[in-house]
C-alpha cells in the first residue's frame, strides 16, 4: 500500500505465532514475503520461535529475520531452552540508539519483555517501545506501569506498539494507553481467519502523528494474528 505521506515512516507489529498458521507450516520465508511487500522501515515481531524438529529449522529465525528485513535491529528471547528460543524481535532501516531490553515478567506467568530505543529516522528522532503483554488483566496492569515509565515525558514523536493481549474495556490497557499515546490504530487482528478482537495495536503521541494505518490479511496464512501497519509523521522536537 501506497504511504499516506512522504514524510511519514512506516511501523508495523505482528505476533506471527511461530509462523503457524491455517497452513499450519513453518514458513518464515512467506513472512518476510508479507512484510517487504508493505515496505516497512521499523518491523515489531512477537512469537519468533525456533523450539521446531531440526528437520523444519534451516536457520536461526532471530539471525534469518534481521538479514532479511533490516539492517539494524536486536532480538528480545524471553525464553532460551535445549530445543531453542523464543521471544519478540525489533528490526529497523535507521539507526538504533539508547536500546535497552526490559524485563516485565510477572511473577508465576510466562516470561514477557519490553524493548524501548530511539530511532534516527531521516525525518528526525522517533522514541519506541515495542512489547507483547500477558495474558491475564493483574498482569497486564502490573505490566501497563512499566510501559508507562518507559514512555515518560520526551518531546520527540513516541511510538507503542506490540500485541497487547487486551480485550476488555473497563480497566483495560487500551483505556490507560488512549491517555498517553492518543493516536491509535483499532484494527480487529484477531483471530486472523475472523478477526474478533484488537489485540495488535500501534499508539502514538502527539496523536497527529498517525496520519495511516492497514491490516494484511494474506498474514492468516502464517498466523493466527494479522500485522498492523501504520504510518507516523515524525514532528521535530
Amino acid at each position: 500500500m501506497k504511504r499516506t505521506t512522504d514524510r511519514a515512516v512506516r511501523v508495523m507489529t505482528w505476533n506471527i505465532h511461530g509462523t503457524l498458521g491455517r497452513n499450519r507450516r513453518y514458513d518464515l520465508s512467506r513472512v518476510v514475503e508479507i512484510i517487504r511487500r508493505n515496505d516497512p522501515d521499523i518491523v515489531a515481531l512477537q512469537e519468533v520461535d525456533s523450539r521446531r524438529p531440526r528437520a523444519e529449522v534451516s536457520d536461526d529465525p532471530f539471525s534469518y529475520l534481521q538479514r532479511e528485513l533490516g539492517k539494524h535491529g536486536i532480538g528480545a528471547k524471553s525464553i532460551s531452552a535445549a530445543d531453542g528460543e523464543y521471544g519478540q524481535m525489533l528490526i529497523s532501516r535507521f539507526p538504533m540508539s539508547n536500546t535497552e531490553i526490559v524485563d516485565i515478567s510477572h511473577p508465576e506467568r510466562e516470561p514477557r519483555r519490553a524493548i524501548r530505543t530511539s530511532i534516527e529516522t531521516p525525518a528526525g528522532m522517533l522514541s519506541l517501545i515495542a512489547t507483547h503483554l500477558g495474558l491475564s488483566a493483574r498482569e497486564r496492569n502490573a505490566q501497563l506501569r512499566t510501559l508507562l515509565d518507559l514512555v515518560g515525558k520526551t518531546a520527540d514523536t513516541t511510538v507503542m506498539l506490540g500485541d497487547f493481549n487486551d480485550w476488555i474495556w473497563a480497566g483495560s490497557v487500551r483505556n490507560v494507553l488512549r491517555g498517553a499515546l492518543p493516536g491509535r490504530t483499532r484494527f480487529r487482528t484477531f483471530p486472523s481467519f475472523f478477526p474478533l478482537l484488537r489485540l495488535d495495536r500501534i499508539y502514538c503521541r502527539p496523536a497527529q502523528s498517525l496520519v495511516g494505518g492497514f491490516v494484511d490479511r494474506e498474514g492468516r496464512s502464517v498466523s493466527d494474528h494479522l500485522p498492523v501497519f501504520a504510518d507516523v509523521r515524525i514532528d521535530r522536537a
